[in-house]
C-alpha cells in the first residue's frame, strides 16, 4: 500500500482516529449524568474522575481477561449512571420528585402511558432502540478503555508519565477548587454522583418504610367497633370520585380556568335546581403529574404515601381503609377503575372492595380515547344502571375517572344520558380534538386540551348527578394530583380541589366544623389539608371519634 513520502499511512490514521474516538468516549460519556443533573452542556467541560480511575486500575492489572472484565464493568457502571440520571430527570419533570430505584415498578406504568399516547408498536420500538443504544454505549466504553490502555502499555514510559500527569492535574484541581470557591469544579465524578444519589435515596426509602410501619401500627381507628363507624351515613350511597389531574391550576390559571369556571357555574345552577348542596376545600396531594394510586391510597388510609416504596409497605399491612370501614359497617363496596385491564388483587385483599369493575367487565363497546379507554360519562352511566339499582344495601364506591388523564386527547363529547348505551355511539362521534401527538406540539395547546378534558370530566359528573334521582346520594369529588409541569408550571403547588355534594342537609351539617366554602369551587381562602388528614376527619365527622 503506497503512502505519501514521510507521512503516515491509512493504517496509522485509523489508529489515531481510534485513539481520538476512545479518548472522546472516556471524556464525554461519564459526564452525561452531570448534564442531566444541571441541565447544561457546560457540565461536559470537566475531567471525568471515573475514566482516570479505570485507566489507573487497568495499568496495574497484568492479565488480559481481568482487564476486559474491569473495562466492561466500567462501561456498565457509566451507562447505569446515565440511565438513572435520565430517569431522574423524567421523574422531576413529570412527577416533581426524584426517582428511587425501589420504585422501579412505576416504570411499567409510565410505559403504559407512552404506549397509549403513541401506540404500542412505536413505544416498543422506542424502548428497544434505547436498550440497543445503552448496550452499544457499554461496549464502546469498554472498548475505549481497553484501547487507551493498550496504547499506554505499548509506550510504557510515556504512558506512565501521561497517566501520572493527568492524575496530578486532577488531584491539584480537586484540591484547589474549595479554596478558590469554585461551585462547579473542573474535576467531576458525575457518574459516581448519580449512582451515589440513587443509593442514598434507596437508603432513605428503606428508613421511610420503618417510619411508615410505625404510623400503621399507631392507627387511632384500628380498634373502633364496626357499629360505631360511619353511623351518620347509614343508608346513604357514598361515592368517592377521583377526577384525574384535576389540580389547582384548573381553577387558578387564567388560560384554563375560564372554561372550567363556566362548567362549574352551570353545574352548580343545575345541581341547586335538583336540590343538591355542596362545600369545597383544598387537599395537598402526595404526588404530582402522575402516580395517581399514591393519592388514592393516601386518602383511603390516612397515611402519607408519596412513593411506590411506601405504597408497597402500606398495602401489605392491615391498615383500615375507607372502603374497608364501609364494608365492615354493612355497605356494598365497589371499585370502578376503567383504565385497568388486569386483575387487581390489592382491591380485594387490602381495600376490601366487594366488586371490582374495570375495562374488561363493564360492557363497553365503543372506541378507545387514548389512555382513557372508556369515557367518563359511560363510566358514570354504567355505575348508575348496574350498581345503584340494588336498594337492599347502600353502596360505597371509589370511581377513578380517566378522561382527563394525560395526554388529554383525543376527547369524547358529552352525550344525552339516554343515548350512551353500550358506548358504540362514540364510533360515529365527530372528532373534538387532535391526535395526542399533535396536542404536544407546544405548551399553549397542551394547556388548552388539558382544560377541555377537565371541562368534560366535570360535565360527565354533573350529567350523572342530574340524571340519578337518589335523595340518599353523597358524592365526594376530588382531584388526585396537579397535571405535569408543562401545564401547571415549574413551581406549582400540589393542591387539588375537593367537594362534598349531597341532597340531605344533615350530611353537610356533619362537616360544618370543617370550615369549607359553599359551592363547587374552593376559593383562595378555603382550608388546605394534607390528603392524609382526610380519613380521620371523615371518620370523626360521620361516626365516633377514636
Amino acid at each position: 500500500m503506497s503512502t505519501s513520502p514521510g507521512g503516515p499511512g491509512p493504517r496509522a490514521w485509523r489508529g489515531r482516529v481510534g485513539i481520538a474516538a476512545s479518548v472522546a468516549l472516556l471524556v464525554v460519556l461519564p459526564l452525561v449524568p452531570g448534564v442531566f443533573a444541571t441541565g447544561s452542556a457546560l457540565a461536559l467541560v470537566r475531567i471525568p474522575v471515573e475514566s482516570i480511575v479505570i485507566l489507573l486500575v487497568l495499568a496495574v492489572t497484568p492479565w488480559r481477561i481481568p482487564r476486559v472484565a474491569l473495562a466492561t464493568a466500567f462501561g456498565l457502571f457509566v451507562c447505569l449512571a446515565v440511565v438513572l440520571a435520565g430517569i431522574d430527570v423524567g421523574y422531576e419533570a413529570a412527577l416533581g420528585t426524584h426517582f428511587v430505584p425501589l420504585d422501579w415498578p412505576q416504570l411499567g406504568d409510565a410505559y403504559g402511558v407512552v404506549a397509549a399516547a403513541m401506540g404500542g408498536v412505536p413505544a416498543a420500538a422506542l424502548v428497544a432502540a434505547a436498550a440497543a443504544v445503552i448496550a452499544a454505549a457499554t461496549a464502546a466504553l469498554a472498548w475505549a478503555a481497553l484501547r487507551v490502555n493498550a496504547v499506554l502499555r505499548r509506550h510504557a514510559e510515556r504512558g506512565r508519565a501521561a497517566i501520572a500527569a493527568v492524575t496530578a492535574v486532577w488531584v491539584a484541581i480537586a484540591a484547589m477548587a474549595p479554596p478558590l470557591g469554585l461551585a462547579d469544579p473542573p474535576a467531576a465524578a458525575a457518574s459516581g454522583g448519580a449512582i451515589g444519589s440513587a443509593v442514598s435515596r434507596t437508603v432513605a426509602a428503606l428508613e421511610t418504610r420503618a417510619a411508615v410501619a410505625r404510623a400503621i401500627a399507631g392507627d387511632p381507628f384500628a380498634d373502633v367497633d364496626e357499629d360505631e363507624l360511619l353511623t351518620a351515613l347509614r343508608g346513604k350511597n357514598v361515592v368517592f370520585a377521583f377526577i384525574e389531574s384535576y389540580g389547582r391550576v384548573a381553577l387558578d390559571d387564567d388560560e384554563i380556568s375560564d372554561g372550567v369556571g363556566v362548567v362549574l357555574r352551570r353545574g352548580e345552577e343545575a345541581l341547586t335546581a335538583e336540590g343538591y348542596s355542596a362545600e369545597s376545600a383544598w387537599l395537598t396531594s402526595p404526588t404530582y403529574g402522575g402516580a395517581s394510586w399514591l393519592a388514592h391510597a393516601t386518602l383511603q388510609t390516612g397515611v402519607w404515601i408519596d412513593s411506590q416504596t411506601v405504597y408497597s409497605e402500606v398495602v401489605r399491612s392491615d391498615r383500615l381503609t375507607l372502603s374497608a370501614a364501609f364494608a365492615a359497617a354493612g355497605w356494598r363496596t365497589v371499585s370502578d377503575v376503567p383504565s385497568n385491564t388486569q386483575d387487581w388483587p390489592v382491591g380485594w385483599e387490602f381495600y376490601r372492595f366487594g366488586t371490582l369493575l374495570d375495562a374488561t367487565n363493564v360492557g363497553y363497546r365503543g372506541p378507545s380515547f387514548g389512555y382513557a379507554r372508556i369515557p367518563d360519562q359511560y363510566t358514570w352511566k354504567h355505575f348508575a344502571d348496574h350498581q345503584l339499582v340494588d336498594q337492599q344495601r347502600p353502596v360505597m364506591a371509589e370511581i377513578d375517572l380517566v378522561s382527563s388523564h394525560t395526554p388529554w386527547a383525543p376527547l369524547p363529547e358529552l352525550l344525552p344520558w339516554s343515548e350512551i348505551g353500550d358506548g358504540s355511539v362514540y364510533d360515529g362521534q365527530p372528532e373534538r380534538s387532535r391526535p395526542a401527538g399533535a396536542v404536544w406540539e407546544d405548551r399553549q395547546t397542551v394547556q388548552r386540551f388539558y382544560g377541555l378534558s377537565i371541562e368534560y370530566a366535570l360535565g360527565a359528573m354533573f350529567s350523572f348527578l342530574e340524571n340519578v334521582d337518589d335523595p340518599d346520594l353523597v358524592v365526594v369529588a376530588l382531584g388526585d394530583h396537579q397535571p405535569a409541569a408543562i401545564v401547571s408550571g415549574e413551581d406549582a403547588d400540589r393542591d387539588v380541589p375537593i367537594t362534598i355534594i349531597a341532597k340531605d342537609p344533615g350530611v353537610l351539617a356533619a362537616v360544618a366544623g370543617w370550615g369549607w366554602e359553599p359551592g363547587l369551587r374552593p376559593g383562595a381562602g378555603s382550608p388546605i389539608w394534607r390528603m392524609d388528614e382526610f380519613r380521620d376527619r371523615f371518620f370523626t365527622a360521620f361516626g365516633t371519634p377514636p
